[in-house]
């Protein structure tokens, strides 16, 4: 793979829904002072996207924090890692069903505590038996979702720049107090910022797939962090610009009034545009979470058969071979964790523990670089990023709040009996080779270049392609159906 392939499975495993959760939440804590925050996340997040990177340069074996963690200081740290990053995707699915529920109610209000809580139901209802058929024959389909989660945020971005200038008296009233707001709403805000940067960790794959791994993955990881930043930070800048602060916060989804008020001109031309913001953002929120717990269902998978988990967790479904019992423990729990919780505490949860998965990373980075000085990459970049990498994550944990930081420490805890239980006496080779083999990851990479904006590069890169008369740099050959 070349570094445009690389840096758009960054873009792809990165941006996703959570800038439809994410911008509202700031905006309503911090208003302008908020697109400061997302700067200072970006940078923050693509530091620790480096330590993957450089692990990933320096030992090039595929499973992320989990295999690193293990090489680095044994089987008991890399299945405690392995534990947390379950447990964090594992509150990252029950963030969507509640942020789904905030933009259905911006189009249908006042609904009673009993039928939110059925709404809730079947959303995961649908996120887990299209888990459990799958969607591969429906690629078309796919493709059509795809462009219906990219097309309102691209035009939420572009018509909200040229509404903003060419009303430049409007940039200066909402931005006139930046920075501003209430700055005890800072720590809050970086958490969310930086849960809406994570993902970047599923794009690192086995060094010897990437030419010139050793330049190319830092730089992928650089410039796709940098995409990542400039989104997230325009759609901000467009929904701070054209909504202002009061209303903000008191709307549960920002990004349908900010459509609205850019159309306001024409009331039908506003009510459409709300509704395509809308409905583009229920379709997101939706596909992020489908694909988030078919990573999750994959990742338990792979410790079952590893020996670490239930065999439950691995066994398939005779028809269409996926682990229902796995999915409908991850769906189940998570259906119950969205009631239980705010959206807010999820986030805090969620970050906690992949904040201690990066912690990890970092800590790797700098022992794996004492292990392998031949083949890794000398500079002082291979000491500064994973001493800040372990800085950050320490941050970013100390943020998360008391209440949420002591139930992600007892859930890591229950990890403790879980390994001691299930620890393998022997590891499941074939099992091992068929979901965690290099071959594996990449195509399962592959299909990563086909969610939200990195769908989108992806075929700016095919036409170019098309057009010089270059071959694609990589495919995976699906088989044929016996």
């Amino acid at each position: 793979m070349n570094a445009f392939d690389t840096t758009n499975l960054v873009v792809g495993a990165t941006i996703g829904a959570d800038i439809y959760v994410a911008a509202a939440l700031c905006a309503k804590l911090l208003g302008p002072t908020s697109i400061l925050i997302w700067l200072i996340g970006g940078v923050m997040a693509t530091v620790v996207a480096l330590s993957f990177g450089y692990c990933a340069a320096i030992f090039p074996r595929v499973g992320g924090p989990y295999v690193y963690a293990k090489e680095a200081a044994g089987q008991f740290s890399g299945f405690m890692v392995g534990w947390a990053l379950v447990l964090a995707e594992w509150f990252s699915l029950a963030v969507f069903p509640v942020a789904f529920l905030q933009y259905f109610l911006a189009f249908v209000p006042n609904l009673d505590s009993v039928t939110q809580i059925l709404l809730k139901g079947a959303f995961m209802l649908i996120i887990f038996v299209t888990n459990v058929i799958g969607v591969r024959e429906a690629s078309k389909f796919n493709d059509f979702l795809t462009i219906a989660k990219v097309t309102p945020l691209l035009l939420l971005m572009c018509l909200g720049g040229v509404f903003l200038a060419l009303q430049p008296q409007m940039i200066s009233s909402r931005f006139q107090a930046f920075p501003d707001g209430n700055l005890q709403n800072v720590g809050q805000v970086l958490v969310i910022v930086f849960w809406a940067y994570a993902g970047f960790e599923l794009s690192t794959l086995p060094a010897n797939e990437i030419q010139d791994a050793k330049k190319t993955i830092p730089r992928a990881l650089t410039i796709g962090m940098l995409i990542a930043a400039l989104i997230y930070m325009a759609t901000n800048f467009v929904v701070i610009g054209v909504v202002d602060q009061h209303t903000l916060a008191l709307s549960q989804a920002p990004l349908v009034v900010a459509a609205a008020n850019i159309l306001s001109f024409s009331p039908v031309l506003a009510w459409i545009g709300s509704l395509v913001v809308g409905v583009g953002a229920l379709i997101s929120i939706m596909g992020a979470d489908e694909s988030g717990t078919m990573g999750t269902s994959r990742l338990t998978f792979a410790m079952s058969i590893d020996g670490y988990l239930p065999q439950a967790f691995s066994r398939l479904q005779k028809s269409y071979h996926t682990p229902y019992i796995g999915l409908a423990v991850l769906c189940s729990t998570a259906f119950i964790a969205s009631l239980v919780n705010s959206l807010s505490a999820l986030v805090n949860s969620s970050v906690f523990l992949l904040s201690l998965a990066y912690l990890a990373t970092g800590i790797s980075a700098l022992i794996l670089e004492r292990r392998h000085l031949r083949s890794s990459p000398k500079g002082l970049w291979t000491i500064l990023v994973p001493a800040l990498t372990v800085i950050f994550s320490i941050v970013m944990m100390t943020q998360v709040s008391r209440q949420q930081t002591l139930i992600s420490l007892a859930l890591i805890a229950v990890g403790v009996p879980v390994y001691t239980f299930f620890a393998p006496k022997k590891e499941l080779y074939e099992m091992r080779e068929a979901y965690l083999s290099e071959e594996a990851i990449l195509e399962r990479a592959y299909h990563q270049e086909e969610t939200f904006m990195a769908y989108v590069l992806r075929h700016i890169k095919l036409l170019i392609y098309r057009i010089r008369g270059i071959e694609t740099a990589w495919t995976i050959q699906e088989e044929p159906e016996s």
